[in-house]
């Protein structure tokens, strides 16, 4: 099947497969719980969408080439996915803190009946760093494992 011989799609599904895995036990690491929830979420240590986007970068500059137009496209999206998951989803999850914090001094001693904002949207600048070295590792790894066929 020629989708399974698609080194940079691999490099890409393992770069997300590996980050989700590794949120477990970072995060029991920290808290001392399991939170298998954690695995279908967004947010936590490290980044999926960074070592995702990472791995697929430089799969593409390792298997297509440096000077290949689709090696430059990659690092465009990979520039503003990293920038989104640290900046942008970051910001929305402390807004998305103080709301919440808003609302329980708001609503003192009276059940709450809206649900809560969702506050893992983002990443801090940790675990964006961790989400980029994992990809960069997935990614030589693979190209190490399973050279590209020569041309």
């Amino acid at each position: 099947m020629a989708l399974l011989q698609n080194r940079i799609l691999i490099a890409a599904l393992l770069g997300w497969f590996v980050a989700q895995t590794l949120k477990l036990p970072f995060e029991y690491l920290r808290s001392r719980k399991w939170n298998w929830g954690l695995w279908f979420s967004a947010g936590g240590m490290p980044s999926s969408h960074s070592s995702l986007v990472t791995a697929t970068a430089l799969a593409c500059g390792l298997y297509e080439g440096f000077d290949s137009p689709v090696f430059a496209l990659s690092v465009a999206i990979m520039m503003i996915v990293v920038y989104d998951a640290a900046g942008v989803r970051r910001q929305a999850g402390i807004h998305a803190q103080k709301i919440n914090l808003l609302i329980e001094e708001l609503f003192t001693g009276q059940p709450i009946s809206e649900e809560r904002l969702k506050e893992v949207l983002g990443h801090t600048p940790p675990e964006v760093v961790g989400g980029v070295i994992l990809g960069i590792f997935i990614a030589l790894t693979l190209w190490w494992v399973w050279p590209p066929i020569p041309k």
